[in-house]
């Protein structure tokens, strides 16, 4: 957790020229180009039946069995439609998960004239601060103020915790809470707890594919975004480097967490929420290891 503390900080001078720029939102996956369009579109009818993914669970549980914490994991093949869980509907703490709603919740309301890039927030520290992952701890006085396509791009590549809480501001938390419950969402903010489930986050990662196929410019810039994140170890972290995985990880003390869509020739919503890890770097080195599984999966899915 240390180390990932720190690479925050060291790429403060490095990525904000780039981050603050964007990347214009085109959708320029190398090596396998499978689009959002493609990803949510109709079912692959090559597919003679639903792909039997019991064998891929009891993989996966043994493996579990085998760690420390509770795990909570969620996966939807988006070709076939089919999906499952382990313990999906487990409370396990969002972290920065939870980002990607919120930034999904601004693209709606900008797609719908409510709300406009440019519109700018002014920071107050009694309210914005916060510690931890981020670049805003660091640069923001009293008084700046960013635009919210600044905040949602620092929010989601390099999970600035101050852009976020600048943006649930903005837009007020009991409206992103009904955004969420919205799309589907059973365990929100319990308590006012930042508290998920795999199966919710799932949805959100659906939601956003969605928004992708009906708002193509706004939603493959979200979708850019979430490809290109500083934190690219979890889900992405043991698949081939031409597979594009639009993802978001989250950590905060025991708990490892990355939630994501991965555009490989088979394309697939995968969720691994973690608690009780004793260490979050390894945590995270075994959400790569559980990528790589379904991934290994999913390529050798017979035609």
């Amino acid at each position: 957790m240390k180390r990932r503390r720190l690479l925050s900080i060291m790429m403060f001078l490095i990525a904000l020229p780039f981050l603050v720029a964007g990347t214009g939102g085109a959708w320029n996956s190398p090596g396998l180009d499978i689009s959002p369009a493609q990803a949510t579109g109709e079912k692959d009818s090559s597919f003679q039946q639903v792909p039997d993914y019991r064998p891929l669970q009891k993989q996966l549980k043994d493996y579990l069995a085998q760690q420390p914490g509770v795990y909570g994991i969620y996966f939807k093949d988006l070709h076939s439609g089919a999906s499952f869980d382990i313990n999906g509907d487990e409370p396990i703490t969002a972290a920065s998960t939870v980002k990607v709603p919120v930034v999904l919740y601004l693209n709606h309301l900008v797609a719908q004239g409510k709300l406009d890039w440019d519109d700018r927030v002014v920071y107050d520290s009694k309210q914005d601060y916060q510690g931890g992952a981020g670049i805003l701890q660091f640069s923001a006085w009293d008084g700046d103020s960013y635009s919210l396509r600044v905040l949602a791009n620092l929010s989601i590549t390099i999970s600035d915790n101050i852009a976020y809480r600048m943006l649930v501001r903005h837009l007020g938390k009991d409206n992103v809470a009904q955004f969420m419950r919205d799309l589907g969402g059973q365990t929100v903010f319990p308590g006012g707890e930042n508290i998920t489930t795999a199966r919710d986050m799932g949805r959100y990662m659906e939601a956003v594919l969605e928004f992708s196929r009906e708002h193509p410019a706004l939603g493959e810039r979200l979708l850019d975004d979430m490809a290109n994140p500083i934190y690219h170890v979890g889900l992405p972290g043991k698949l081939p480097p031409e597979v594009r995985v639009a993802h978001k990880e989250g950590d905060v003390w025991g708990v490892a967490n990355d939630a994501g869509i991965v555009f490989a020739e088979h394309p697939y919503i995968l969720v691994v929420l973690s608690k009780g890890e004793t260490d979050v770097d390894k945590g995270f080195a075994r959400i790569a290891e559980i990528s790589r599984m379904v991934y290994d999966y999913q390529v050798n899915l017979k035609r």
